[in-house]
């Protein structure tokens, strides 16, 4: 019989853990429409369910906490008592109360010894204040009375047998009568959730999930054989082996996928709770609730929402003051979106405020030393707005309950990216904020391009690829180009930085007389980058399997798989591979490294130099820390307006200044070659110089020599052993584009 009595109590609390799921939502919904009938009725029908069974399980203090629940409940589907907002917060405490008793039953087996008197205290005040509210009733449009399904076969029958609901009903209730006739409106017929599913354990799952992890990969053995074989009746064995262990697993993975909703069901409460405590009226927008993700993620991203709705509510939307004087209507709007695109699932947290102030940004990164001003100056609007995920960055001014100690945007970055997803904000100042992520479907069978680099086997995951690029005889000696120290290749005009996978691993090169160069183009943090590899075999759908307890401080590796021939091949983490190659860093800074800014002149100094082909043979060279970027732009982008050249770049108008010759000019317009441009950047604006080529970035002592050659020079160097002119940049931007290096001042 004991055994029998832990079934039922096992499918108490699973069944009141499922009712309870969506309570949260439903009052906070009621609240906004207190007249809304089928809402308090399912609302009735949870409380009421869960009294019934506890008084049967013996379960006295959760029978009364819930009884009295169920009786204010009654009086206000009945239109006795109108809800507000005391009555709603007393009866979402009564909700987490039932919730921590279902936690001590689950956990001790016993109710605990928790004191709710305070709690039945506040449900009985409920509709105290309030005078008799029947003409209430009246003024709201109610069907014809119809006979209410009994609330008994929501729940299983052996769980909530008929008679055991009224005996503990209080003769108090203005409804004395609860699993007999009462006026409800007509409800659509719609099948129970335990009618219509059945309960499987997570560990079973999991386990499941496993044994077909293994069928895949004897289905890639047995395919690599069959591949080699001459039996037609093993290949067609293989084939349709092939066929069932895809379907399979397909089904496998959908007993895993959960909708999103399971997580959107707890931020109607939090939401309404967090814009009480900031004194805040918000609207929240669920899309997307039927947006399915393993359940994995599902669990891997309920913190970094919650982080997320905190900081759009105490940071993004305003109070109902403010908004009205921007023009806005007094209440916030807060939208969660859920949507599949691209092979992942896209998640977006956007809100009508305030927007992120790009400059206060700015000061705050400098203030608190995490950014150094110059080169917080010399960031951009986007590259700024990153600065949000550093650890200890915070806007607020002082410390709160809910904000201020520089958590939480940073603990959202790197959870995100735990499960491989990725992180962007964008934001107008004045209007709004949207947080971007982006996360797998799936976390334990990808598709993946398998690579060989020094004798060694990897996978990469095919959501991180791009492109395949091969280059082969000539092509590959000359392809490859250096800058700063940094390998680089122009893919279709573009620079992409180079990673040899051989040198980031320590693994042995391909040879001296190797002629053919495997570039894998991949994109990690919204960077590209090219991963040099040794071979490139093929795409293929592997198994995660987790790396050993000493080898997951590796960040360079996500994980290992076993392929066909029965070798592991571990699998690359693309966005730790690019940090360990310098490729990306902690803020996504994309630009040149950049220093202090020193301006030649008389005397001896070391500092960086970008040097450079201009004006014919002319050996040229500037500071290198005057560069925001270098590009490569299709002479078709050029444009004239206002009797100069000009370009579309970055969402403005960008215009050119040539250090070459009318006749070269001429000649490179009608050239399909990229032109090569040095841009500067200050205050938001962009003024690109055009020269012939780029030659290389060094870093020495200079010795600078009066010229009096031309005005755009500052004198003469010896750089790398070589007489080179030093051009004076400001002078000839300043000349062209008056005030342009004083726009920095002017905008912060």
């Amino acid at each position: 019989m004991a055994v029998e009595d832990d079934e039922i109590m096992r499918e108490f609390l699973l069944e009141s853990r499922e009712n309870l799921l969506g309570l949260d939502r439903d009052f906070v919904a009621l609240e906004q429409n207190p007249r809304d009938r089928a809402i308090l009725s399912r609302i009735f029908r949870c409380v009421h369910t869960i009294k019934g069974t506890s008084g049967f399980l013996n379960l006295p203090a959760l029978e009364k906490l819930t009884h009295i629940g169920e009786t204010q409940l009654s009086r206000l589907r009945d239109g006795e008592i109108l809800l507000d907002t005391h009555a709603t917060s007393a009866l979402l405490a009564m909700v987490d109360a039932v919730r921590r008793v279902l936690t001590s039953l689950e956990t001790t087996g016993a109710e605990g010894g928790e004191d709710f008197t305070s709690i039945i205290a506040e449900l009985a005040k409920i509709g105290q204040s309030v005078p008799a509210a029947a003409p209430v009733a009246a003024a709201a449009p109610v069907p014809a009375p119809t006979r209410e399904t009994p609330p008994a076969p929501e729940a299983k029958p052996q769980v909530t047998p008929a008679p055991a609901s009224p005996a503990p009903a209080a003769p108090a209730s203005p409804a004395p009568a609860f699993p007999t006739a009462v006026e409800a409106p007509a409800e659509p017929a719609v099948p129970n959730v335990a009618e219509t599913a059945i309960r499987v354990d997570v560990a079973l799952l999991d386990r499941v999930m496993n044994l077909v992890g293994e069928l895949v990969l004897a289905r890639n053995q047995i395919l690599q054989y069959g591949a080699r074989s001459t039996d037609t009746a093993l290949v067609n064995a293989s084939q349709r082996l092939n066929l069932l262990t895809t379907e399979l697993q397909a089904c496998a993975m959908k007993t895993r996928m959960q909708p999103i909703g399971n997580v959107w069901n707890r931020f109607p409460r939090v939401v309404r709770d967090l814009a009480n405590v900031c004194g805040k009226s918000v609207h929240l927008e669920l899309e997307g609730s039927n947006t399915e993700l393993d359940r994995s993620i599902i669990e891997a991203i309920k913190d970094p929402l919650i982080h997320a709705v905190r900081n759009a509510i105490d940071h993004g939307i305003e109070n109902a003051e403010r908004r009205v004087l921007a023009g806005k209507p007094p209440q916030g709007r807060l939208r969660l979106r859920a949507y599949h695109g691209g092979g992942q699932v896209n998640i977006e947290v956007s809100d009508d405020g305030g927007g992120i102030n790009v400059e206060k940004v700015r000061a705050r990164a400098v203030e608190r030393g995490l950014v150094a001003s110059e080169r917080a100056q010399r960031m951009n609007e986007r590259d700024l707005l990153q600065l949000i995920f550093l650890p200890g960055f915070s806007t607020a001014e002082s410390v709160s309950l809910v904000s201020g100690r520089g958590v939480g945007m940073d603990v959202v970055k790197f959870n995100i990216e735990k499960v491989g997803g990725t992180v962007d904000i964008a934001s107008r100042f004045g209007h709004g904020t949207t947080l971007k992520i982006k996360i797998p479907l799936t976390l334990a069978i990808i598709p993946a391009l398998l690579v060989t680099s020094g004798g060694e086997r990897f996978a990469i995951p095919q959501v991180n690829l791009l492109e395949l690029v091969r280059l082969e005889g000539a092509a590959s000696r000359r392809g490859i180009e250096s800058l700063h120290g940094t390998p680089l290749y122009r893919l279709r005009g573009n620079l992409l930085p180079l990673v040899f996978l051989n040198e980031v691993l320590d693994l042995p090169g391909p040879g001296p007389h190797a002629d053919v160069v495997n570039i894998v183009v991949v994109q990690a943090d919204e960077q590209k980058f090219g991963l040099v590899v040794d071979g490139i075999s093929d795409t293929e759908e592997i198994v995660v399997k987790p790396l050993g307890k000493e080898l997951k401080q590796l960040a360079v590796f996500a994980g290992a798989t076993i392929m066909g021939d029965g070798h592991v091949a571990l699998i690359i983490d693309v966005l730790g591979l690019a940090r360990r190659a310098h490729v990306v860093s902690p803020t996504r800074e994309r630009t040149l490294e950049e220093r202090p800014v020193s301006a030649p002149a008389s005397g001896v100094h070391r500092e960086p130099m970008l040097v450079f082909r201009a004006r014919g043979d002319a050996r040229m060279a500037l500071p290198l820390a005057l560069v925001s970027r270098l590009e490569e732009l299709a002479p078709s982008r050029v444009e004239r307006a206002g009797g100069r050249d000009v370009v579309q770049y970055r969402g403005g108008v960008m215009p050119l200044l040539w250090l070459v010759d009318d006749r070269s000019r001429a000649t490179r317009m009608t050239r399909e070659h990229p032109l090569h441009v040095v841009v500067f950047t200050e205050g938001g604006r962009s003024v690109g110089l055009v020269v012939d080529e780029i030659s290389d970035v060094i870093e020495e002592e200079v010795h600078v020599q009066a010229h009096a050659g031309s005005a755009d020079l500052l004198g003469i160097a010896v750089l790398a052993g070589r007489v080179t002119d030093l051009l004076d940049v400001r002078g000839l931007i300043e000349r062209h584009e008056p005030g342009f290096f004083d726009r920095r001042g002017a905008a912060a």
